[in-house]
């Protein structure tokens, strides 16, 4: 088991964001607007998922390593930050999934 938490990735994704990018994917990334990162979250969603159904586990911890990766840098470019994220999962724990899409149906 790991010590290393989503928290950490975020520190490092907020280190190397302020590299110049042709030194830092992740600044690459973020240079090209939310669109940039978007893009790669979608290709990383995709494999993740074709990996879950073709029963590839390595290939799935792999790619959704990748998916938690361009997550991060999407929020980032996004303005969104980590502990937002985490509230809002933490508020939705308040009730059943069914209730919670329930309610947001609703809104």
């Amino acid at each position: 088991m790991t010590d290393f938490t989503l928290s950490d990735l975020d520190a490092l994704i907020a280190d190397r964001a302020a590299a110049p990018p042709d030194q830092s994917y992740t600044a690459k990334l973020l240079a090209g607007g939310p669109a940039k990162p978007a893009k790669k979250l979608g290709e990383e969603a995709v494999e993740a998922a074709i990996a879950a159904v073709q029963g590839d586990r390595d290939e799935l911890v792999s790619e959704a390593a990748d998916v938690l990766y361009h997550l991060l840098v999407l929020l980032r470019a996004g303005g969104v930050a980590l502990p937002e994220v985490m509230a809002e999962l933490e508020r939705r724990t308040a009730q059943s999934g069914i209730a919670e899409k329930a309610a947001r149906r609703h809104t």
